[in-house]
């Protein structure tokens, strides 16, 4: 894990459907990930990726074997495989690891009708199969699922994230 003093940073860039984890200054990684097929924004049930500043508020799924499935930030008992996707083809499967996200920004990602937190917004493990790189997901992030298990052991909760239509 990066040492606090390094103070990582995580940033996604919804155009250009990219992570990085930044460490003292410099990229130490980069990730295709699938943000919100509705595209960027903060209200409450618009299935939109939330724009701005972020910090994680917990780390999910430490130790769970790869492709745990969760439902409501709980490990389900399920490992996905293609028979389990096809007994529920319409499930928006969040898997291996949960990097739950809460806004910084009052009115604009945090209370009211924006608050990030209660929309259940997560970086987060998908199927391998899922196309990265293009936005497809429900207003999360979704990534590889080892993409996330490197991401989740670098990070802590209260690392910043940074999400926005530029970088």
């Amino acid at each position: 894990m990066i040492s606090q003093q390094d103070k990582p940073l995580i940033r996604v860039s919804i155009p250009r459907q990219r992570l990085v984890l930044i460490a003292d200054g410099l990229a130490i990684a980069e990730f295709p990930v699938s943000t919100a097929a509705n595209g960027p924004g903060e209200r409450m049930g618009s299935g939109c990726t939330p724009r701005g500043l972020h910090r994680i508020r917990a780390k999910i799924g430490s130790g769970s074997p790869v492709n745990t499935v969760f439902q409501g930030r709980r490990p389900t008992g399920e490992i996905y495989e293609q028979a389990l996707a096809e007994r529920y083809p319409d499930r928006d499967w969040i898997l291996t690891r949960i990097l739950w996200l809460s806004g910084l920004e009052p009115g604009r990602n945090r209370f009211h009708g924006v608050d990030t937190m209660r929309r259940y917004i997560y970086i987060h493990g998908c199927p391998d199969n899922l196309q990265m790189g293009v936005p497809l997901s429900h207003g999360c992030i979704r990534m590889r699922n080892t993409d996330v298990v490197y991401l989740f052991d670098q990070v802590s909760p209260d690392t910043l994230v940074e999400i926005g239509t530029s970088h």
